[in-house]
């Protein structure tokens, strides 16, 4: 086990003098002092060898049997005992190195050992890999972290930590900290409520985000902002998202446009993709796809470009189809789609049965597909298709004896997501490359969308964003045609973080919110503060917020983002290793003016 450190001063302590992993050949004859953890043990038939780990990586010790005191002290040892070490720095005989160690030219030959710690047996291994369940992973986190997978996961945050600060530092960013406890906010997950002592009945709230923080530093006059921001948001986990709190890149610009912001943020993923990893980036300036497109051709906002499949449209082939589930659904608002699956006409009925058994778990009523065999033809709809419609689909999709195509119709924003959901199963039906960095970024999302439940204008995305056209559009186009300067960035079809550019101007913001069915009134008492910093000069700005955690899962190839937290609850958003949350003492609820009122079992179980 290897793990690369930067150069370290020698330390001159009763402890240690060198650092296990950066011994070698150069250390030869030389008296060492280390101190580290009972990696592996091994009796060798009066020879005994340690394995010793640091945080830099593996020294082996040897300890000859003529020294019977040291033998005695180390021979009942447990693996991660904690032992400090002082012997002469010897060179391994050729055919004793070992080159998977970054030491293995070298051992230390042992005079003198102290047993700091003597550890008791522990409750999974450090130095095997073995499968443990996450519950225990997670309750021994501090046992867990010295295995080396995740030991180098959390070094390599730090670094990507280190070079994002030195990035956006050369850039003109002031890194500026923003409050941890703020006031509650209506929008967005659920807060994390605060009871005041000194305010009885009154809460704080911890941030989800800096957002309105961030946009008065540009009303204040700083240029451009950022921080390693924590959030906290109250709601479920995830595989890409932590419950409780995360940590993201909070970035914040005065004077720019959405291209400015672009070139920033594909400059520092190109500079940590290449300078802190393997991996390379498909496309460089990042592509940029807009809302209404991306839905089109991959069925989601955040689409993995990786896979080698794309969704067509074939409305106007059915447009006077005498097939009417495809014929209804060629009006305005509606749609038919296409998905080809090249070479997989000949699948075994399980195959299209499990597909089907995904679209409608995806929320379609079933999954129309036809077959291109060398006998002709097959599937559930082909017998309603006449020859001119089939002819058409082979043309206009390039189908051949061997294909499939699958199918989907209606609404045309469920539609699309049903058969981007179809995209993302069929997936696996390819060697889609890990190494590969497929960002992307989609912008033009809709300002509004059309409630179907409340009957009205909502806002689709983030409220406060600048309409493109600004006042102009808001009094001249329909509201679901205006679109806004809102963008993602995605990568791998994991979404890194949402941006804009903000809407810095009362006047827009008053019509904006109308449009939505809000009055002045309305605005003023949720956002005055906001209101009031904006009429006193207001800077256009904008901004983003990639999320460290997820950067780091995708570069480090994790599928868990707690496998790149330290300290990560669990997916019930617990802390097993601190017991949080927990009951507090009754004195403490009396101070805070508090009384808990816990559900009843049946309301619980509703």
């Amino acid at each position: 086990m290897h793990r690369s450190a930067e150069s370290e001063e020698t330390l001159q302590n009763r402890f240690r003098t060198d650092y296990c992993g950066q011994l070698g050949a150069q250390s030869e004859n030389r008296i060492v002092r280390l101190g580290g953890w009972v990696h592996r043990k091994r009796d060798h038939g009066g020879l005994i060898f340690i394995d010793l780990r640091d945080h830099t990586g593996i020294c082996q010790l040897v300890i000859q049997p003529e020294q019977q005191e040291l033998f005695k002290s180390v021979e009942h040892l447990h693996a991660e005992s904690v032992i400090t070490v002082e012997g002469l720095v010897v060179k391994r005989s050729q055919d004793k190195v070992n080159y998977r160690l970054a030491s293995g030219e070298i051992e230390v030959v042992v005079s003198s050992v102290g047993i700091e710690s003597d550890a008791h047996p522990l409750p999974f291994p450090v130095a095997d890999e073995v499968q443990t369940s996450e519950e225990l992973r997670l309750k021994y986190r501090f046992i867990d972290l010295r295995r080396e997978k995740l030991h180098e996961n959390i070094i390599f945050r730090s670094r990507i930590t280190a070079e994002v600060r030195s990035f956006l530092v050369e850039r003109g960013f002031i890194e500026i900290q923003t409050p941890i406890l703020t006031s509650s906010s209506p929008e967005g997950a659920r807060d994390f409520l605060v009871p005041s002592r000194l305010h009885p009945g009154k809460f704080y709230a911890l941030p989800q985000a800096p957002q309105q923080f961030k946009q008065l530093l540009m009303v204040a006059g700083f240029p451009r902002y950022f921080q390693i921001a924590p959030c906290f948001r109250d709601e479920d986990a995830r595989a890409d998202r932590s419950p409780g709190e995360f940590y993201q890149i909070d970035m914040e610009m005065a004077f720019i446009e959405q291209d400015d912001l672009f070139v920033i943020l594909e400059g520092m993923f190109k500079h940590l993709t290449e300078s802190m990893s393997k991996k390379r980036i498909t496309q460089f300036p990042f592509p940029r796809i807009s809302y209404k497109e991306v839905m089109n051709r991959y069925g989601s906002d955040k689409p993995d470009l990786r896979i080698p499949l794309e969704i067509q449209d074939v409305s106007e082939l059915f447009v006077d189809s005498s097939f009417k589930v495809f014929a209804s659904n060629t009006k305005e608002g509606s749609c038919v789609k296409a998905l080809v699956l090249k070479g997989r006409g000949n699948e075994s009925r399980l195959f299209y049965d499990k597909a089907e058994k995904r679209a409608r778990e995806l929320g379609s009523a079933g999954l129309a597909y036809i077959q291109f065999r060398e006998e002709g033809p097959k599937g559930p709809i082909v017998k309603f298709l006449g020859e001119a419609e089939m002819g058409s689909l082979k043309t206009q999709l390039g189908l051949e004896t061997g294909d499939v195509v699958f199918f989907g119709a209606g609404k045309w924003e469920p539609t699309c997501k049903i058969m981007g959901g179809m995209r993302n199963y069929f997936a696996d039906l390819f060697e889609l490359d890990r190494d590969e960095l497929s960002f992307c970024w989609i912008v033009d999302f809709p300002m509004y969308e059309y409630n179907e439940e409340a009957k009205k204008i909502d806002f689709s995305h983030n409220p406060f964003s600048m309409p493109q056209g600004e006042m102009e559009a808001l009094e001249t186009m329909k509201p679901l045609d205006i679109l806004a300067y809102q963008y993602d960035i995605v990568c791998n079809g994991i979404e890194l973080s949402s941006g804009a550019i903000r809407n810095h101007r009362p006047d827009i913001m008053y019509r904006a919110f109308e449009i939505a069915g809000y009055t002045k009134e309305d605005v003023d008492s949720r956002f005055g503060h906001m209101i009031d910093a904006f009429r006193l000069g207001a800077p256009p700005h904008g901004g983003i917020a990639p999320g460290l955690d997820r950067l780091v899962m995708i570069l480090r190839d994790e599928q868990n983002i707690r496998e790149v937290i330290a300290f990560p609850m669990n997916q019930q958003a617990q802390d097993l290793m601190m017991s949080a949350p927990s009951e507090v003492f009754e004195q403490q609820l009396k101070e805070l003016h508090l009384k808990i009122d816990l559900p009843s079992t049946s309301e619980e179980k509703r």
